[in-house]
């Protein structure tokens, strides 16, 4: 069960990839889930409330000189270009120096350009550091989804990976309420209230940044990087306190080993002829569900205030309310439909979660083109089509963490949400900020015919060429690079 002396000075024979796989749950895998998806929360907070406050920090006396379209289009487009930039910089050193280490700085960038952007003086500054917070929440989306199904038994990864991703939504109601209280204008100045909440996401984050200190680096990152030994004691004692925790009951046996060369690090061309020739399809498969998704969220959901108050009159001080709603309507989601992805499968719960969120919202543009929809009735459509549609787009997170070698994973994860967030959540902000803001109803269903479009392709691009990853090791869904002989 542990790693044998190398064959040479740096190839190794190891079972520890197939030893982690093969573990029961057990409260250190809920250090581990916690340790990183509770970062989730803070970008939803800091997401929704942006959305959220646009209405306020557009009034006068706000301290900022800056329209709701500016928030909503310009704020928006430039957090996303951080994020896309972030993902691809620190996708890279995360594939080169370890999971631990750059999730570590990703937050403490994140941390402090948030804590800056509550300090905004200027339409210019606000803008600025709304790219840098997007700039470390990039990099978290890399290092820690790398991390988490390096960690995560092959069981449990899909419902996991996808309940991880979609805590982003816990912190979305968490945001719209804050907001309700922050905007109060009985409570707190104008000029004073939108700051706080910024400042309040600083405070929860430095609480993250000390829990996750607990936990490890990747033991298959460390194999790779000529540290199995450090590896070794990592998995073992893990293993021991999970016997521990179910006392009288010895592990199962692990499935078998692999033999690795190992390697200091990756060029970018082996990269990109891995990701794009040898498995061409995969990639089409991540791209696809990437646009698919972003234009959803980013372009639609993140105006969904606007919407409400150009079209149904809804004070700025209550859109939180129905935001709340729609929000606990994408945690849901993953949270109720997460395990399936591990039972049914991938193949049949990504294209169906894909398609069914694209024709509902079909549906939800036909209902608001007749004007048969009130502030409230339209809160419900979205709600019932972000259930589904949050599950999707958790789904792609995971679908291009697994189906890529190890040595690529960071960098895959990275270039696929650069790439489509780019094409959705840059230029679908700039296009939508204009057509919600018209208050002409044509154009706000045309966004959404839009987004449920990109929706229905993706769902129809899943059923032809997803992955059946469910309950299967990393290293059999695509063997390492660095891999000479196979799992045995």
């Amino acid at each position: 069960m542990s790693a044998t002396a190398p064959q040479t000075a740096s190839t190794v024979t190891t079972a520890i990839p197939a030893r982690l796989d093969r573990l029961p749950w057990s409260r250190w895998h809920w250090t581990v889930v916690i340790g990183l998806g509770t970062v989730w929360i803070l970008d939803g907070l800091e997401v929704t409330v942006v959305g959220n406050i646009a209405g306020r920090l557009s009034e006068e006396g706000s301290g900022l000189p800056i329209s709701s379209a500016q928030v909503t289009g310009i704020a928006a487009a430039l957090y996303v270009a951080g994020a896309c930039a972030g993902a691809l910089f620190f996708g890279r050193l995360t594939d080169l120096f370890g999971r631990k280490k750059l999730f570590m700085v990703t937050l403490a960038v994140y941390l402090g350009a948030t804590a800056l952007t509550s300090i905004s003086f200027h339409s210019w500054w606000f803008f600025a550091f709304r790219f840098l917070t997007g700039f470390g929440i990039g990099g978290e989306y890399a290092a820690i989804n790398s991390a988490i199904d390096e960690l995560i038994p092959s069981h449990y990864r899909g419902r996991v990976d996808l309940i991880i991703n979609g805590s982003f939504w816990l912190g979305a109601i968490g945001g719209s309420l804050l907001s309700i209280v922050a905007l109060n204008t009985d409570l707190f100045a104008i000029n004073v209230g939108w700051r706080l909440t910024f400042a309040l996401g600083v405070v929860l984050g430095l609480v993250i940044l000390l829990v996750r200190r607990n936990v490890p680096e990747s033991p298959r990152w460390l194999l790779i990087h000529g540290r199995e030994e450090e590896a070794e004691r990592l998995v073992s004692s893990v293993e021991e306190q999970v016997a521990e925790e179910y006392t009288g009951r010895e592990l199962p046996r692990p499935a078998g080993e692999i033999t690795i060369r190992q390697r200091e690090s990756i060029g970018f061309g082996t990269i990109a002829r891995t990701v794009f020739s040898q498995y061409r399809r995969r990639a089409v498969l991540g791209f696809s569900l990437f646009i698919g998704q972003a234009f959803l969220y980013n372009a639609i959901t993140f105006g969904f205030g606007a919407i409400l108050t150009t079209f149904f009159d809804v004070s700025t001080s209550d859109t939180g309310y129905y935001f709340a709603v729609i929000a606990a309507g994408n945690f849901l989601g993953p949270l109720l439909l997460g395990k399936l992805f591990d039972t049914v499968g991938r193949r049949v719960m990504i294209s169906s979660t894909y398609l069914l969120s694209g024709l509902l919202l079909f549906g939800t543009a036909w209902l608001f083109d007749r004007g048969s929809l009130s502030a409230t009735t339209l809160t419900a459509c979205w709600c019932v089509v972000l259930f589904f549609a949050s599950a999707g787009a958790s789904s792609a997170y995971l679908t291009v963490s697994e189906v890529f070698p190890m040595e690529t994973r960071a960098m895959a994860i990275a270039f696929f949400y650069a790439i489509g967030t780019a094409a959705g959540g840059i230029s679908g902000p700039l296009l939508f900020a204009k057509l919600t803001e018209s208050g002409v109803v044509a154009d706000t269903v045309l966004a959404f015919q839009i987004g449920a479009a990109l929706m229905c392709a993706a769902g129809l691009v899943a059923a032809a060429l997803a992955i059946r990853a469910e309950r299967r090791s990393l290293e059999d869904i695509a063997r390492p690079l660095t891999a000479t002989v196979a799992l045995r």
